[in-house]
């Protein structure tokens, strides 16, 4: 395989997404990034198989941010990555997913680009499709659905995010929430009040493409009370619509 990459140059910051935590599913520009960096900054989410692909020689320092977890704040982070880039470092900054996808990837490379450190930005794979379809959950159906929506279960606050939620009921079958745990039975009443159905599918995905995956599928009425029950954990994805019906017949073709 004859696949060229950049050159990794020192006093860059390379932003990659390391994908939703099974290390198949790393990108090959991604990999090499891993291989040649000096030094990796990475988040909680993370996988520990992701980071063994790691060189012995390269330096590992997490900087994730958790929720109701004491974490480094953004402006610490950035300026960590800018320390080490002026100091001459290949600098990798891996996150989980994709960067762009709710990573704050914009945040930390303007910062960077802003002192002219050399960033180059990585795409990986976004848990929102890849943890839907390791549930055998596909986002999009021909027959079910042609718009996708993706929502954060909560602003940089904390709070629950300030959507049309009149307008993301109506015009999107199929929508996938990133990090709702803490505001799940918040999401529900919203969607209800909204107008969609209590006995419309939903599956909540835990830990998703990695050896710890767990699903729970209910519907819009009674997710919150069979959350109660289970041991279900963050860090999750809330999959609402359609598409969650055909996970019975699909969940054995993604792991």
């Amino acid at each position: 395989m004859n696949i060229s990459f950049p050159e990794f140059q020192a006093g860059s910051v390379w932003l990659a997404g390391a994908g939703p935590g099974d290390a198949k599913l790393l990108t090959l520009y991604a990999y090499h990034a891993l291989q040649q960096a000096d030094i990796i900054i990475h988040d909680a989410l993370v996988s520990q198989d992701i980071l063994a692909l790691a060189p012995s020689q390269c330096r590992l320092e997490s900087m994730g941010k958790r929720g109701g977890i004491k974490s480094p704040v953004q402006g610490e982070i950035t300026a960590r990555l800018a320390s080490l880039a002026k100091q001459g470092h290949k600098v990798l900054r891996l996150k989980g997913g994709d960067p762009f996808v709710f990573g704050r990837g914009a945040e930390e490379a303007i910062p960077l680009i802003k002192q002219n450190i050399p960033v180059r930005i990585i795409p990986g794979i976004s848990a929102g499709i890849a943890g839907s379809a390791y549930a055998g959950v596909p986002v999009s159906d021909g027959k079910l659905n042609q718009v996708i929506s993706f929502v954060t279960g909560h602003d940089k606050s904390g709070q629950v995010p300030a959507v049309n939620w009149q307008a993301l009921a109506q015009s999107s079958p199929v929508i996938v929430f990133y990090m709702p745990m803490k505001h799940l039975d918040k999401i529900q009443q919203e969607l209800l009040s909204a107008g969609r159905h209590d006995d419309e599918p939903v599956c909540i995905v835990s830990n998703a493409t990695t050896d710890q995956q767990k699903k729970l599928i209910g519907t819009l009425g009674d997710i919150c009370k069979k959350l109660e029950k289970s041991d279900i954990k963050s860090p999750a994805i809330l999959i609402v619509g359609p598409t969650v019906a055909l996970s019975s017949l699909l969940q054995g073709c993604f792991t």
